[in-house]
């Protein structure tokens, strides 16, 4: 199936509307990963959330000295 001119601009609407999601999305991440690593009673400045095919696995550190934590070791 082809989709029509005017399918066309509805998706192009629709995709438009999901990369402002996205980004609001990432900024956020980002945002919760400056906290993360200002957290002082925390004290690792360089953590981050690691990321594996497109989806957060776990946190660890940029150095990479720390052991990476994954869901299961956060509950």
């Amino acid at each position: 199936m082809k989709p029509t001119k005017k399918q066309l601009n509805i998706l192009s609407k629709y995709w438009t509307k999901m990369k402002v999601e996205l980004d609001y999305f990432y900024k956020r991440i980002d945002y919760l990963e400056l906290q993360m690593m200002n957290d002082k009673e925390l004290g690792i400045k360089d953590a981050i959330f690691f990321w594996s095919d497109g989806e957060i696995v776990g946190i660890g550190n940029v150095r990479r000295t720390l052991k990476l934590l994954q869901e299961e070791d956060l509950k």
